[in-house]
């Protein structure tokens, strides 16, 4: 049998070169909104509007993998048939689940790296696919998590690889970003890397794993045989 992850980075690449005109701005007004708000709330409020920041920031990135995940089910057809706003609106009902799952998650993940690191890395394989379980098959947080592992199960070191790929992809990407941001004041270098890191690495990561989430739910659930047609 042909193992499910393989080709997920490529074809998650193709995907995000095809539709990137419409994948990237779905980031981008949020990831802007935020940082302005941010600066201000910093601003006028010191620490707490750190926190208040910091909060807004957590709930507007749920918000945005909810949103991407929902608008790579609708490109999977080859066109984009939802507006931006139609997007975010049809990800709003599964909200409350994916910031319960993500902080959840967030904090498991976190505390087994700390432990012992294995624990943690084992933790972010099982729930690789939890956000696009949460959105696609529209579960609760509680469910989303078992559903994750029953998925990962059996392609646990492949789906590894694929995690270990995009976090190389990513880090290639920040190193050159920073190379060409070092010209530029430090907090306009700050401000600039975090919209565009934001912006152009968000979808392609959930591009990723939403494309990992299909290509696992297919090996799990083998398409239903056509009706033998009579001669």
């Amino acid at each position: 049998a042909v193992n499910p992850t393989s080709g997920v980075i490529g074809e998650a690449w193709e995907t995000f070169k095809a539709h990137w005109r419409h994948l990237v701005p779905i980031a981008l007004v949020v990831y802007v909104a935020v940082a302005l708000i941010s600066l201000v709330l910093v601003l006028l409020l010191t620490w707490f509007g750190a926190i208040l920041s910091f909060i807004i920031s957590l709930i507007a990135l749920f918000w945005v993998q909810g949103a991407l995940v929902r608008a790579v089910e609708d490109i999977r057809d080859g066109r984009a048939d939802m507006s931006l706003g139609e997007t975010y609106q049809r990800v709003r009902p599964q909200l409350p689940a994916i910031i319960v799952g993500g902080l959840l998650a967030g904090l498991g993940i976190a505390l087994g790296l700390v432990l012992l690191i294995v624990p943690g890395l084992i933790l972010l394989t099982w729930w690789i696919v939890l956000i696009p379980v949460i959105v696609l098959e529209e579960r609760s947080a509680g469910e989303a998590f078992g559903r994750s592992r029953e998925l990962v199960r059996g392609h646990a070191w492949s789906v590894f690889g694929v995690i270990v790929l995009t976090i190389l992809v990513v880090i290639a990407f920040n190193i050159v970003l920073s190379l060409l941001l070092l010209p530029v004041s430090d907090w306009l270098r700050s401000f600039l890397s975090n919209i565009i890191i934001g912006t152009v690495v968000t979808p392609f990561v959930v591009v990723t794993w939403t494309t990992l989430y299909y290509r696992l739910r297919a090996a799990k659930e083998p398409p239903a045989e056509a009706p033998a047609t009579p001669a």
